[in-house]
């Protein structure tokens, strides 16, 4: 689903106002009656409950006098409060205000934190209608309008959403000091990025698109590329596979993992690409832990690498180099451990590196340590997948910092530094240097614990193997990923969900959205 910033459809709402002539008078009547009905739908065994709507001085405020108008003709007991004076309401929303007023429905204007207390405890809502900010904030929320808002989610009732929760960044997800807790929002036109990016997209609660008139034709065109995915933008990706292939036409990974300690880490993530549909896979590990991890692999084959006290270093430079010249591409990181060998590494493999890569876990951490080694680096695709303290770990922010603005934060990410950015958690984000993101819809809490990181790192590894893009691999890695775990818990739960059960939903999640795709 394409999703669109506050600016892009404030745009396209001003050019059918400014240049076609169309009377915002109308696409107001148009979201407001909409609204109602959906309201109608999504309520209908309270009618003809108590309904409170809580207005802002805005063309926000302006749909809900509308829904105050339709609601209370179909019978239920509404009662609006606007945040402010009467005569500070003007242009399309003091239209539709002048016309609730004469038509003597229930409105307090109201001026203070007493009155809005007052006023909302008499109306004893059922319901509550959320308009006080629509797609165009981008300021924390302060004074009448946050004890509003928290008024409304400290409520015992049924909370609706106009366009988008009170509150919610519309252009990137984050929380604006405070916002609306709603069980529907019902949005116009497009999807906003604010509803599909953590942490606004749990506010929405269930979301609905509804087209409430503005044309389609000779509007400009979305400069962002912003998707929340669904099954058939993925289902695109899948790569071909030939029947008549063999395993040295579905690629050779290279996974550079594991230490004393963290051999499961590397078995996690070499048995994660055997599943990805790659031919094969080299797990090469240090010497120290290489008998482990050869009784623990199976399909995989493994590599004893030159260590240095147990651990992968600069000693093993020409081993890798000379393993790398016959793969497609490099997984690094699962289970590496740290040390100032590590990073030496590091820097010389990004320097050169002659294949698409992804780092995670303990490379991410030491890349942090000399993050300005991405300036100058080969001209391969680079995935960089990490959870929110790894990140914090490469921004120098903290994890709240980036779990408050993880959208803006990744695009920015990416962008800066020339990679592909997969910040790991609930609605991932992937990010590309050319601004291009998409937010996964796929998973569940089963996938917070240990190891489901480096299946995931094995599984994209294993897609770039086969060929696909580094974005495209992203994409359908952390898809599939997610998926796996979604069949896992319609299995078991999610509760004790462990790493290694993903493993052999990976292939059958692939085999799902294949199918009707095309014939094998």
């Amino acid at each position: 689903m394409r999703l669109c910033s506050a600016s892009e459809i404030m745009a396209a709402d001003r050019q059918a106002i400014d240049e076609l002539g169309l009377p915002g008078v109308v696409l107001m009547e148009n979201a407001g009656r909409i609204c109602s009905e959906r309201f109608d739908r999504e309520f209908s065994d309270h009618f003809p409950a108590s309904v409170v709507i809580i207005a802002g001085r805005g063309n926000n405020g302006g749909d809900g006098y509308v829904m105050a108008r339709v609601l209370a003709e179909r019978g239920w007991r509404v009662t609006t409060l606007v945040l402010g004076l009467e005569d500070a309401i003007s242009g399309d929303a003091g239209v539709m205000l002048n016309i609730i007023r004469k038509l003597g429905l229930q409105i307090h204007f109201i001026e203070d934190i007493s009155a809005l207390k007052n006023h909302f405890s008499a109306a004893a809502p059922a319901l509550i209608i959320d308009a006080i900010f629509g797609t165009g904030l981008n300021s924390d929320v302060r004074g009448l309008q946050a004890e509003a808002i928290a008024l409304i989610n400290g409520a015992d009732a049924a909370v609706f959403a106009v366009d988008i929760p009170s509150g919610v960044d519309g252009s990137t997800g984050r929380i604006c000091g405070r916002a609306v807790n709603a069980d529907l929002t019902v949005t116009f036109d497009h999807a906003k990025i604010g509803h599909g990016s953590q942490p606004g997209a749990v506010c929405a609660g269930k979301l609905k698109v509804v087209d409430i008139g503005i044309p389609l034709t000779g509007r400009k065109q979305f400069s962002s590329h912003v998707h929340l995915l669904d099954k058939t933008e993925v289902q695109a990706l899948l790569p071909e596979r030939s029947t008549v292939g063999h395993k040295g036409k579905f690629g050779h990974l290279l996974v550079l993992a594991g230490s004393p300690g963290k051999t499961g880490a590397a078995v996690l993530s070499g048995s994660a690409a055997v599943r990805s549909g790659c031919g094969l896979v080299t797990v090469a590990t240090p010497a120290s832990v290489h008998d482990i991890i050869e009784v623990k692999l199976t399909e995989a084959m493994s590599c004893s690498l030159i260590d240095q006290d147990g651990l992968i270093s600069l000693q093993a430079q020409a081993q890798i180099e000379q393993l790398l010249a016959e793969r497609q591409a490099l997984a690094l990181g699962p289970g590496l451990g740290q040390s100032s060998g590590l990073i030496e590494l590091i820097k010389v493999l990004i320097a050169s590196i002659p294949v698409p890569t992804i780092i995670d876990a303990d490379g991410l951490n030491q890349l942090a340590k000399c993050l300005e080694c991405l300036q100058g680096r080969s001209d391969q695709p680079l995935i960089l997948t990490p959870h929110p303290g790894e990140m914090a770990r490469l921004t120098g922010l903290t994890v709240s910092e980036i779990e408050s603005n993880r959208f803006e934060i990744a695009q920015n990410f990416a962008a800066k530094h020339g990679v592909i950015l997969l910040l790991k958690g609930a609605r991932t984000i992937i990010a590309a240097p050319d601004g291009r993101v998409n937010i996964n819809s796929t998973g569940n809490d089963g996938l917070a614990s240990g190891g489901s990181g480096d299946v995931l790192t094995g599984l994209i590894g294993g897609l770039l193997a086969q060929g696909m893009d580094g974005f495209s691999a992203a994409t359908l890695g952390v898809w599939l990923h997610g998926r796996a775990a979604e069949r896992v818990a319609d299995l078991q739960g999610t509760a004790g969900m462990s790493a290694s059960d993903l493993l052999p939903q990976l292939p059958v999640a692939r085999q799902e959205l294949a199918k009707g795709v095309r014939s094998c």
